[in-house]
């Protein structure tokens, strides 16, 4: 995979970073997001973690997740209007905030994408093993996915592929993206019709007769329990935002990747309440047999569910959309990844040979390559400390979500400040909706780290009585911090705004000529 040195110039303002042009409309931009969520292996993931914490009220949290999302994403309309850039939240919040702020929201973003990458490969995994189990009916494969050393040999295989598929090129992503978010889309809607057919003729387990208080949050439920479910739900809307790093890449790069991003994030929602409502009715929130509340079930909930409501064969559908959810999720998660690293490479808050774009494909090669070994020696560590990596990554993942979403959506109001009030439209899509989403997301914060410390709220694996979750979420920004102070001393430039800044509409010849050299 030969790389070179992009040749950077200006252009609007902005850093030339060498990336294809023009090949992103808004249809493939929702597409890679939606791919990017994953919904079937999201929803797998984070039912059992969302139903523990609040039970019926599983709806009702999707929704409150769902809400946050959707304001920030205006958020992110807004400021990529002003400045396409694949940087998205690190270029935007370096130019509302300054270089230290603006490093750690695109050090959270990298991280948020690492934890989350080995989160989808658990996935891939065990659904592979599932599939192999069922297709040849031999029970005992499926017990492979619970080895650890077959289960990181596999995940590390799995990551390598994913590397590969993304290395090659922004129109390969996309082709690839219709086949497998279509095929898992088609199947999830399957589940739900069968599910909801099920209920009806009354041969479901549970049976639930459907309730509209499932959809209110205000009623029965803990501000804790509130929390810890919130954070679930805003994991399983994470990745929407990835059309927006594709900026530079889109035919219209002004509008297209936000109105990619609303479109993304709305049949999102959709996907998740229709599935959700259809497995509570099915099931049940019981913590016994296929209840959504077992704790047997509430890793790989559709591991539970899919031969009971699709029977052999539809079950194995399913097992195989899950599984090409995870691996489609875990090719594009690289995208929004490997893109910060670039910006942050080009733009020297990050070691300059980030920066460097693959002649033939035009992607930034090397950091999808760095993401990659990153996330596999990610995965290893904690699988190795974790009996129960997919429940501490979850919880983690929030805490990362909540930091950068929050910090974009601040950076918004701020970047926009002088012409809030100039109209109607300013002051709800540039003040009101990115406060309102920002204020929720720092809550949520401020919460989750707290309920980190605590081990009963992951897998219950602690370091020095603190849980594993507080280290992978929290910790991890402390060590951002230190390598933020490091990339300081090495690379001074960009932290003394002399490469990107609010103030300075254009790089200058020097930093252009400089730009060159990324050794």
């Amino acid at each position: 995979m030969a790389a070179e040195s992009p040749t950077p110039v200006v252009s609007g303002g902005q850093l030339d970073k060498g990336l294809a042009t023009n090949k992103i409309g808004t249809l493939s931009g929702a597409v890679l997001g939606i791919s990017c969520v994953a919904p079937g292996y999201t929803l797998t993931a984070s039912i059992g973690l969302i139903v523990a914490a609040v039970g019926l009220k599983m709806p009702a949290i999707l929704i409150a997740g769902f809400v946050p999302m959707f304001l920030t994403a205006y958020a992110y309309r807004e400021l990529n209007r002003d400045t396409p850039d694949c940087g998205a939240s690190f270029t935007w919040s370096t130019k509302a905030f300054g270089p230290y702020v603006g490093w750690m929201c695109g050090w959270g973003m990298v991280v948020a994408t690492i934890i989350v990458l080995s989160n989808l490969a658990a996935i891939a995994v065990q659904f592979f093993y599932l599939f192999i189990a069922r297709l040849f009916d031999a029970p005992d494969i499926a017990d492979l996915a619970s080895n650890k050393v077959v289960n990181i040999a596999t995940t590390l295989v799995f990551l390598a592929i994913a590397t590969w598929i993304s290395g090659r090129g922004i129109t390969t992503s996309e082709r690839v993206q219709y086949v497998l978010v279509g095929f898992q889309m088609a199947v999830l809607l399957a589940f739900v019709v069968v599910a909801f057919t099920h209920v009806a003729s009354g041969d479901a387990p549970a049976n639930l007769s459907f309730d509209l208080d499932w959809f209110n949050p205000f009623t029965g439920l803990t501000i804790a329990a509130f929390a810890v479910g919130l954070t679930g739900s805003i994991f399983a809307f994470w990745g929407w935002d990835t059309c927006l790093t594709l900026g530079e890449e889109c035919k219209d790069p002004e509008r297209t990747p936000g109105r990619a991003g609303l479109l993304s994030v709305l049949s999102i929602l959709v996907t998740y309440l229709l599935v959700a409502v259809a497995a509570m009715m099915y099931a049940g929130v019981g913590e016994s047999g296929l209840g959504l509340g077992n704790p047997e079930n509430s890793e790989n909930v559709f591991g539970s569910l899919a031969e009971p409501v699709l029977g052999h064969w539809g079950g194995m559908l399913l097992f195989l959309a899950i599984l090409a959810s995870s691996a489609a999720s875990l090719q594009t998660t690289f995208l929004p990844a490997a893109r910060t690293m670039l910006a942050m490479g080009a733009y020297r808050a990050f070691p300059r040979r980030l920066a460097k774009i693959n002649p033939r494909f035009l992607v930034p090669t090397y950091a999808t390559v760095v993401a990659g070994v990153l996330t596999g020696a990610f995965y290893t560590i904690v699988t190795i400390l974790s009996e129960h990596t997919l429940l501490d990554t979850i919880a983690a993942l929030g805490i990362m979500i909540c930091w950068y979403y929050g910090i974009t959506a601040f950076a918004c109001v701020w970047y926009f400040r002088h012409e809030l009030f100039s109209s109607v439209r300013n002051f709800v899509f540039k003040l009101l909706f990115p406060l309102l989403g920002g204020i929720m997301l720092l809550v949520v914060f401020v919460i989750s780290v707290g309920e980190s410390m605590n081990p009963e709220n992951g897998s219950g694996t602690a370091i020095g009585g603190i849980g594993l979750v507080f280290y992978m979420g929290f910790g991890l920004l402390i060590l951002g911090v230190v390598l933020m102070f490091v990339m300081k001393a090495r690379d001074p430039e960009f932290f003394r705004g002399e490469v990107l800044n609010r103030s300075t509409p254009a790089l200058g010849d020097d930093l252009v000529s400089a730009g060159r050299d990324l050794s």
